[in-house]
């Protein structure tokens, strides 16, 4: 479904009270960010909600030789993933209603601040389970856990099924 291409059968704020204000994406430049912004999209556009898109990034912590990071910058990184993933989804034709922000800070942490006020909060999910979601950490579940909206977690087999709908 072409989500841009029906402008003119977009559903008013009305028919859809539950979602009218904000709906925030976060993503880091994955397959799985690309697919949370294609079903986020889809649900602003029925919901007639606006996509803030947000990428999170932090100065890593390195002990050795700095000259070859010196030309590096994390946040020119985020910005381009920001890009990227907007290209991917959009092509030229990114909504008017869309903003993207490039924040420093802690992943989770930081899209749960950001999505305070909004309707939903839509991460993807690398789906590091088990032990390995222990070591690794897990931005969608600690996002699931303490964000102040709800939140919707793309998994990679729900991707997989979207992405083949679309084909």
């Amino acid at each position: 479904m072409n989500v841009n291409a029906q402008t003119s059968t977009r559903p008013t704020e009305a028919a859809h009270p539950w979602l009218t204000g904000r709906i925030v994406v976060g993503i880091d430049g994955s397959e799985h960010s690309i697919y949370a912004l294609r079903h986020a999209t889809q649900l602003a556009y029925f919901g007639a909600a606006r996509l803030e898109v947000v990428t999170v990034w932090q100065t890593p912590l390195y002990h050795g030789p700095t000259t070859s990071l010196v030309a590096w910058s994390p946040k020119d990184d985020a910005r381009e993933a920001i890009e990227r993933t907007l290209e991917a989804v959009f092509g030229d034709d990114v909504p008017e209603t869309l903003t993207s922000t490039v924040v420093e800070g802690v992943t989770a942490q930081s899209l749960i601040d950001i999505s305070r006020d909004a309707d939903l909060l839509v991460v993807g999910s690398r789906g590091h389970g088990g032990f390995a979601g222990l070591l690794l950490g897990s931005v969608s579940s600690t996002c699931a856990e303490h964000a102040q909206c709800p939140v919707l977690v793309i998994h990679e087999s729900g991707a997989r099924l979207t992405a083949s709908r679309r084909e």
